[in-house]
């Protein structure tokens, strides 16, 4: 079903794509352009009209009345053809128990013991680099991420060959995902090489989830990790109609859910930060005081976090400049209206964190990073959605900033990164968004 004709439609669309060339080609400046046409615009994947939310109170209402504008749309089509039902796509009608039963695995009494494997892997991945080494940013940081996910989530249940395997299959999921999610659908029922790469790495994804998840459930000792969390949590009020505890399938799903949710946005907003920090000298030797202040040569620990603001700043603002889910869709399940505007049921929502974040109204000098914007009085909560708002707000939101800190801050105490040149990264925009062909020198300090 289209939507209201009061809607303006973005320009330059074509029949059968719509607006899948300038999406594909360059999506961030094509969403940036967006505002310029009014609240709500218009826009085609393939046949499918989309309605781009581009104001930040307008997509704030979305984001808190998650039972009319529930998880659906383009991007979860493609996230429930990996995670099926996981906490992060399911509907409306099972988040709640699902996000009960799983909150306990993020209680804060868990992060002294999380941050210990934070801090071990970023150690593990600085003292693996040599003086002057040129290194692929991205690909240290992804290792880093997934040794993290891989040691919350599982401690030892998943064997080194399995973790490398599942990286790979998970880098083949998101860099075909975004396509898959902006094209005609018919293109993607081709057999055609990228699509069988695609549904094969799915398919290996699920397959390991599955096997892990089996394994654990007869597995009755606690390894303390989230897998272990997510097996003994109940929930007591049985809210819904599922079953007090996660099913097999369930917890399967989570699985994935987290796994693939830790290894690849983390890994991009501490690849940014690392970016952003060697274009500004003066935020790099602030920060590199602090942490020498603080430590005093030490590895960072969950109890230094507190002190370690500089660090938390850069994590911030990389987030903002550069948030992982730069992109998210949704339906509209009951016939509403928003901005004043009549959205019948069935209409396809989209809205962009990263679109509200370079917002000139919302930020002086959007495009500039400024760790010190989070000085002070903190942005309104309706310019800064890296994790999202409301009842669906990112449960991992806490784990990933004090992730994303401790290992800057681990990193950083001994290396400085350069770039091998002058020219600007570029971001790679997929499902995720992290920069593209990062390679940087890396340095040795003498604190």
């Amino acid at each position: 079903m289209d939507t209201a004709a009061s809607i303006p439609l973005a320009p330059n669309a074509v029949p059968l794509l719509g607006h899948v060339l300038p999406l594909v080609r360059d999506p961030l400046a094509f969403l940036s352009s967006l505002p310029a046409r009014g609240e709500l615009v218009r826009i085609r994947m393939g046949p499918r009209s989309v309605v781009m939310v581009c104001d930040p109170v307008l997509t704030r209402q979305v984001l808190l009345n998650d039972h009319a504008f529930d998880k659906g749309g383009p991007m979860y089509e493609r996230v429930r053809e990996v995670v099926s039902d996981g906490l992060i796509s399911c509907p409306h009608s099972r988040h709640r128990r699902q996000r009960r039963l799983c909150q306990p695995s993020f209680h804060p009494e868990r992060f002294p013991h999380y941050s210990a494997v934070f801090v071990a892997a970023a150690d593990g991945v600085a003292r693996s680099w040599h003086d002057g080494q040129v290194v692929d940013v991205t690909t240290e940081m992804t290792k880093l991420a997934t040794r993290v996910a891989v040691e919350t989530m599982f401690t030892a249940a998943l064997p080194s060959e399995a973790a490398q395997q599942t990286v790979g299959d998970i880098n083949t999921v998101v860099n075909g995902a975004f396509r898959r999610m902006v094209r005609p659908a018919l293109l993607n029922r081709l057999p055609s090489p990228g699509n069988r790469r695609y549904l094969h790495a799915r398919d290996r994804l699920q397959h390991t989830a599955c096997s892990v998840a089996a394994r654990r459930r007869a597995d009755s000792t606690d390894h303390r990790d989230l897998l272990s969390s997510l097996q003994r949590t109940t929930d007591p009020d049985g809210l819904g109609d599922g079953a007090r505890a996660l099913t097999d399938a369930e917890l399967a799903d989570q699985v994935l859910t987290f796994f693939l949710a830790g290894a690849e946005t983390t890994s991009n907003a501490m690849a940014w930060a690392l970016y952003l920090l060697a274009g500004h000298p003066e935020v790099e030797e602030r920060l590199h005081a602090e942490s020498d202040g603080v430590l005093g040569g030490a590895s960072p620990a969950f109890a230094d976090l507190p002190a370690l603001q500089e660090a938390g700043h850069v994590v911030h603002e990389a987030l903002r400049l550069y948030p992982p889910a730069w992109l998210l869709t949704r339906t509209v399940v009951e016939d509403t209206e928003l901005g004043g505007v009549p959205l019948p049921a069935g209409t396809l929502i989209a809205f962009s964190p990263y679109l509200i974040h370079r917002r000139p109204d919302l930020y002086e000098e959007p495009d500039r990073f400024d760790p010190d914007r989070w000085r002070g009085p903190q942005p309104d909560r309706t310019a800064y959605l890296p994790f999202g708002a409301g009842a669906r707000k990112c449960i991992g939101a806490r784990f990933a900033v004090a992730e994303a800190t401790l290992a800057l801050t681990a990193i950083t105490t001994r290396w400085r990164l350069v770039p091998l040149s002058g020219r600007p990264v570029r971001p790679s925009v997929k499902v995720t968004l992290g920069p593209r062909g990062l390679r940087m020198r890396v340095i040795a300090r003498r604190a």
